[in-house]
């Protein structure tokens, strides 16, 4: 599925892609549709045309290059690339290399039948993970990433504000580490799904939230809150109902450039604001693991399975006022 301009997909042959000698070949079967490819596709993230996008893909090895791998296993891409050589990568922080590549944005992607990646950035999968499930590990990397350096300890109060797919998946992974988890959402939907799949409690949004959260957690406050909305008036509501000494994981991502915050709640409750960006290969394994032991569902998560060729029938369903019982599309290719 071609990009050919902003708005505009095409169902187009295109030659496969080469394979350098350090590369694996993948023959992409699902991949999952984000928010990123929605303003890719209507032009608010520019691309150079025409893109094939696409950045949550799993497939089966076609060509194992030099990779250790076999015809037919199973894989996941991770689709950041980086230099290796700047000061970010020396570093260990490849997430942030300055000359970083994004598949499906600064080159093509997985939405097409074949792919062809680093074999440094290919991941075996194991049975135990269902294929339609499996894109949303790479989701779950930048979930994973962004908990280890929030640094969660059994017993802790976290609250999480938004159930979506993040939320939901930040909402698992830190009752896997021991916290008593609240969720916070508008939609009781994703409430009842937050409490299924582990949170303790979920409470609505709005104007008693901050109340509710500090009445969950013997009125002190949460000692995390993990903002994943992206929306200025949460990240005030997650000062106003984080503890004194707390820290606050800004996961959802805020392109507002003025906002009004609670500027002095933010000193003299001595907060800490941890911000993450993506993930880094090194979270693929854990993802993984995590998966396959059951530790985190990413099954429940899917609302929408779609073909490729309707690619936009799925953009279309992101773009719209849909439904709070929408959250993962998943393409079958």
């Amino acid at each position: 599925m071609v990009l050919t301009a902003p708005g505009e997909l095409a169902l187009q042959d295109v030659a496969r892609p080469a394979r350098g000698e350090q590369d694996v070949l993948v023959r992409v079967t699902h991949s999952g549709v984000c928010g990123t490819d929605y303003k890719i596709f209507n032009g608010s993230i520019p691309v150079r045309y025409p893109r094939i996008m696409g950045h949550e893909m799993i497939g089966d090895v076609a060509e194992p290059g030099g990779a250790p791998l076999r015809a037919g296993d199973r894989v996941i891409i991770d689709p950041e690339l980086f230099c290796g050589a700047c000061f970010h990568c020396r570093i260990g922080q490849t997430h942030l290399c300055p000359n970083g590549v994004l598949l499906g944005r600064d080159a093509n992607g997985g939405f097409a039948e074949y792919l062809a990646a680093p074999a440094s950035h290919v991941f075996p999968l194991p049975d135990a993970v269902e294929r339609r499930a499996a894109p949303m590990i790479q989701v779950l990397t930048t979930c994973v990433h962004a908990q280890r350096q929030a640094a969660i300890f059994p017993g802790e109060f976290v609250a999480v504000l938004g159930l979506g797919v993040t939320g939901q998946l930040h909402a698992q992974l830190a009752k896997g580490r021991g916290a008593t988890v609240i969720g916070v959402t508008r939609s009781a939907e994703r409430r009842a799904l937050a409490e299924r799949l582990g949170a303790t409690i979920a409470f609505p949004g709005g104007v008693r939230a901050v109340e509710q959260v500090r009445g969950a957690t013997e009125g002190r406050g949460a000692d995390l809150v993990i903002e994943t909305t992206g929306a200025v008036d949460q990240l005030a509501a997650a000062v106003k109902m984080v503890r004194s000494g707390g820290r606050i994981l800004m996961f959802g991502v805020i392109t507002a450039t003025e906002a009004a915050l609670p500027f002095y709640d933010l000193y003299f409750k001595e907060l800490s604001l941890i911000n993450s960006r993506v993930a880094r290969s090194g979270d693929y394994p854990a993802a993984i693991g995590l998966v396959k032991s059951g530790l985190v569902r990413l099954d429940p998560l899917i609302s929408d399975v779609l073909p490729l060729d309707r690619l936009d029938a799925a953009i279309g369903l992101l773009g719209a006022d849909g439904s709070p019982a929408r959250m993962k599309i998943v393409l079958e290719h």
